[in-house]
């Protein structure tokens, strides 16, 4: 069975490369992966470009686990010596947009699904999920189904680590700073010069330590990276500002770290969003437990996925190499999604299964 799995997976990442799916734009891959259900008798249900599916035996009164990637891609860079839509194998790699980022993962995760599909007497109900805007962090892909979703124990997210845990992941916040000060002539003592304030602000950027220093991550991080004032030489600026990136650590909520940049600077900070949150698992979860029994490791994922939406514990694990994701030529190794399928069906096995 295994063996047909990984051949239709196979068939199916195919299929997925040659067609086109930025973000907001995988009507037509939804539309795929909902037939690719369908036709092995699996009841779907869709919201936007969002699929997912439940177990054929699933039981309200037993927990659920979730099993999500997504099937957006970002648009192809420059780089592209190759058809980008054209899912060529060469030398035992698929090559192709979103065959490392994520299609091996989500494609891996489906067969991982449809394994454990009819079988009864479960632990654990399974729901599969296949979103969209992942790679935007957009609003109308998991965010937007979790509601309908029910509720879930703990996940598995499919992202490409070669197959090793993610058992932490950073949080994002992307602040918006303004510093205010009085416009005046700069040849006179007029004025309040916004950029002098907002040095002192940025310098509390550059050099504050928080208290607190995850295990996985180490220190939390901040760095100015965009700064905007002023309009012509003769003027003292009224505003200057800057744009701050905070990757938040797990030793930390994103409204904590907010509130600590609030009370120690003067300008204005504003969030463009709060909602990207640091995630973790502890190493004594079942599900981690069983992918150590096999051999894999664990580390923290400087990276963002949709993991971050999740306010439950969740494993980040997949076939294929972050490395490789949003690189010109981007590909994945057949072999690894043959052997992805079945790590993920392994490492599951004794958790829905209650041994």
């Amino acid at each position: 069975m295994i063996e047909k799995l990984q051949d239709d997976s196979l068939v199916l990442l195919k299929q997925l490369i040659s067609i086109q799916s930025f973000s907001r734009e995988e009507d037509k891959t939804a539309t795929l992966i909902e037939q690719f259900l369908q036709e092995r008798s699996v009841k779907t249900h869709r919201k936007l470009n969002n699929i997912w599916a439940y177990n054929k035996h699933f039981d309200a009164q037993k927990p659920t686990v979730l099993l999500n990637s997504h099937h957006d891609t970002v648009k192809p860079n420059s780089g592209y010596t190759r058809n980008p839509y054209q899912p060529d194998v060469e030398e035992g790699k698929l090559y192709g947009l979103g065959s490392n980022d994520a299609g091996g993962c989500l494609v891996s995760l489906i067969a991982t699904f449809l394994y454990f599909y009819e079988q009864e007497g479960l632990s654990y109900n399974i729901c599969l999920a296949a979103t969209a805007e992942e790679e935007i962090s957009g609003t109308n892909g998991l965010e937007c189904i979790l509601p309908e979703l029910g509720e879930l124990d703990f996940a598995i997210v499919g992202e490409p680590t070669e197959m090793q845990l993610a058992i932490a992941e950073r949080g994002l916040l992307v602040l918006d700073c303004t510093a205010t000060g009085k416009a005046g002539h700069a040849a006179r003592e007029e004025g309040e010069n916004a950029i002098y304030k907002a040095l002192k602000d940025i310098e509390w950027f550059r050099t504050y330590r928080f208290s607190k220093v995850s295990e996985m991550f180490g220190p939390l991080k901040m760095s100015v990276t965009i700064i905007n004032a002023g309009s012509q030489h003769n003027v003292v600026p009224a505003t200057c500002t800057f744009t701050v990136d905070v990757r938040v650590t797990d030793a930390y909520t994103n409204e904590e770290v907010l509130k600590i940049i609030r009370t120690n600077v003067n300008c204005e900070v504003k969030p463009r969003s709060v909602r990207l949150k640091p995630s973790s698992i502890e190493k004594s979860h079942p599900v981690v437990q069983s992918g150590l029994a096999l051999g894999r490791t664990t580390y923290g994922s400087p990276t963002t996925s949709d993991q971050a939406l999740l306010s439950i514990p969740s494993v980040k694990v997949g076939p294929g190499d972050s490395a490789r994701s949003h690189m010109a030529d981007e590909y994945v190794f057949v072999k690894e999604i043959a052997e992805g399928i079945e790590l993920y069906i392994n490492i599951l096995k004794p958790v829905i299964h209650g041994k």
